[in-house]
């Protein structure tokens, strides 16, 4: 079973920091494309960014500069690093999967989605 374990959400100030993490199970991380998707309230779920299996990664435009999608393949955990954090980033954020599982072959998976808020 592929299982997502979001952790590191919270509460922050404006101009703040938060790491949050993705622990990965199930699946065979050094084949997963790693996902960062955010949704505020009253909106759809919006993708924040991604890194490769080869470690590649890109960003959205309002991610690009302030955010850094990370992995790391010992403890098959992705990250995401938000630096210089807005109120308008206040959103449940969701860690995504895309990758081989043994015996299911290629699967998607959610986390649990973990609070960010941000005050002014």
């Amino acid at each position: 079973q592929v299982q997502l374990v979001e952790s590191g959400g919270g509460l922050v100030q404006a101009g703040g920091s938060l790491r949050l993490s993705c622990a990965a199970s199930g699946i065979i991380f050094s084949s997963a494309t790693m996902g960062w998707y955010r949704q505020a309230p009253g909106k759809q779920r919006d993708l924040v960014g991604s890194i490769t299996s080869s470690g590649s990664t890109n960003y959205t435009d309002s991610a690009k500069g302030r955010f850094t999608i990370s992995r790391d393949s010992a403890k098959n955990t992705a990250y995401l690093q938000m630096n210089s954090l807005k109120p308008e980033d206040t959103a449940v954020y969701y860690c995504n999967a895309r990758g081989l599982a043994a015996a299911r072959g290629w699967v998607e998976q959610w986390g649990q989605g973990t609070q960010v808020t941000v005050s002014s």
